[in-house]
């Protein structure tokens, strides 16, 4: 694609929803949702939404941000069945297809976020010529870093959300030896995502030998914000610290001196607890190196459709 195309399809793609909209050099178009869990194959979606909503005499072009590790034109979805292939989507619709990591999408729309789509989660102005990192739980975690390379901007994507959750007290050692004993490897994704929130809350009701009510993700973040249980309660707690730990270990290992991003569908819907727990204080919690992070700004992103500004901007950098 040596320009813009008349009309592309963009996606983000995830193991919970698919989001789809067309759009045009000048404008996105409205995002239109499915539930994944509803549809055996990528291809029946992709089918649903271009009956509805385009021409496709005019469409040519697709452009998909997926929540999965990139293997050159095929993935496969981490945490659902969905395989992907731009081979497969060329046979069907006629559409050239580029398959992206979908945080890589989201770390290319950072520039263009303003203080609207932002809730500032404390630290100083930021570096915009340094690194910039962006991490989210979500259906899983996550991670990627924006970097300049004189006038032009480089995505490093990652599966950084895989890495070996750590402990910083007695009492997540024994959480994280509960995830250990039913998973085998305790990665950050297993504490730091929708399902990683009720695994918290899981493992909190086995180490206190107490039993537990609440079942999904949803109820018992709404049961945290109401403090109507003091497991749901804790269990959120503890997923703010240890998504701190995590989010400093990030702008670490990046220099993200220009800032770190926190997208995923979880942390819009839980600012307010966050800056009231121990977020920031294990964000910054890095010995002799606490002064460095304590100057890093953290940002929730609230704009509900960064992926697809990213994915937009990824497109226009190369017409």
């Amino acid at each position: 694609m040596s320009t813009f195309p008349e009309c592309v399809l963009l996606g983000d793609i995830g193991a919970t929803n698919a989001r789809f909209a067309l759009a045009t050099e000048s404008v996105i178009g409205p995002v239109t949702t499915f539930e994944v869990n509803r549809f055996a194959r990528f291809t029946d979606v992709v089918n649903l939404f271009l009956r509805d909503h385009s021409d496709r005499s005019r469409l040519r072009h697709a452009l998909f941000a997926i929540a999965a590790p990139i293997d050159g034109e095929r993935c496969v979805l981490t945490n659902s069945p969905w395989v992907i292939e731009a081979a497969e989507l060329q046979a069907i619709f006629g559409l050239q297809a580029e398959l992206l990591n979908d945080f890589a999408a989201v770390a290319n729309s950072l520039p263009l976020l303003g203080p609207a789509d932002l809730a500032k989660l404390g630290g100083g102005a930021g570096d915009k010529t340094s690194p910039m990192a962006v991490l989210g739980p979500g259906t899983g975690l996550g991670v990627a870093c924006l970097i300049r390379r004189g006038d032009k901007r480089v995505v490093i994507a990652s599966e950084g959300g895989h890495a070996t959750l750590a402990a910083t007290c007695d009492r997540e050692e024994r959480i994280i030896q509960d995830l250990r004993q039913r998973f085998g490897h305790a990665s950050a994704e297993r504490a730091l995502s929708g399902p990683g929130l009720e695994n918290i809350y899981r493992a909190i009701g086995a180490v206190d030998k107490v039993e537990i009510a609440l079942q999904n993700a949803t109820q018992i973040t709404r049961s945290a914000l109401r403090g109507e249980c003091n497991i749901a309660v804790e269990a959120l707690n503890v997923f703010c610290a240890f998504l701190g730990s995590f989010a400093g270990n990030v702008a670490l290992t990046f220099d993200a001196r220009g800032g770190v991003y926190i997208a995923g569908g979880i942390s819009p819907r839980i600012v307010d607890f966050m800056r009231r727990s121990q977020f920031r204080v294990r964000f910054e919690a890095k010995g002799r190196f606490q002064q460095y992070l304590k100057s890093i700004a953290v940002h929730v992103i609230t704009h509900p459709a960064a992926a697809f500004i990213g994915l937009k901007s990824f497109l226009s950098a190369r017409s």
